[in-house]
């Protein structure tokens, strides 16, 4: 019996790049609502309202402390019981994006407080709207800094998609997994996941490197 199995290995690809589309997917689609989300809990949680701070600090923590595994499980097997019901691939993807939400928000956060005092009392002087304001003065000068660490929360992300095979969503790691079930071999199907995760890792990383370098300040 061979060690590693080239032939079983190439013959196995083709059905771990087609679950590795999927995973690419949630990723990408987690990410975009993640940042959304997450710049909307951090203004929410710098609003002088109490009705709006403390329960946009509360969700925060709530959520920074609780394991993704939970909350997906949560929303996969407990919502159905109260008539809320989502498949697999969207109860996965909203729950991997309200995660991150609750850490880009402390980003977006640590940008905001970032922002000279002076630039949020000239567009109090100009009596700009709250949304004329972060739109063109404050979120410019808040966002650029923090963009390394919005880019190494993707690709956080990504390596942690694979939690979503434990409600049955079949991204890359699941698919290894069953496959492996299926042929008795593991050690193939979860190498090239590890190649896979690292390769695209080291992708990102790089162009959240370009990102951060196209948008430094001379």
């Amino acid at each position: 019996m061979k060690f590693f199995d080239w032939d079983f290995a190439w013959q196995i690809l083709p059905q771990l790049l087609h679950a590795s589309l999927r995973t690419i997917a949630i990723t990408l689609v987690g990410f975009a609502l993640a940042v959304v989300f997450g710049l909307l809990f951090a203004i929410a949680r710098r609003s002088r309202h109490i009705w709006l701070s403390w329960p946009a600090a509360w969700l925060i923590e709530f959520i920074r402390s609780t394991p993704l595994l939970i909350q997906v499980y949560f929303l996969f097997y407990v919502l159905p019981t109260y008539g809320l019901s989502m498949t697999a691939l969207v109860a996965g993807t909203l729950g991997i994006a309200l995660h991150y939400a609750c850490y880009t928000a402390e980003v977006y956060r640590a940008g905001l407080e970032a922002v000279p005092r002076g630039q949020w009392e000239a567009v109090t002087a100009l009596n700009f709207s709250p949304f004329k304001a972060y739109r063109e003065v404050i979120l410019p000068q808040a966002i650029r800094p923090v963009l390394p660490a919005l880019g190494n929360y993707l690709i956080a992300m990504f390596k942690d998609t694979p939690v979503l095979s434990a409600i049955t969503v079949v991204e890359i790691m699941q698919q290894a997994k069953n496959i492996g079930s299926d042929s008795f071999r593991y050690l193939e199907p979860i190498t090239l996941v590890g190649v896979f995760f690292l390769l695209i890792s080291i992708g990102l990383a790089g162009v959240v490197r370009q990102v951060e370098k196209r948008t430094a300040l001379p």
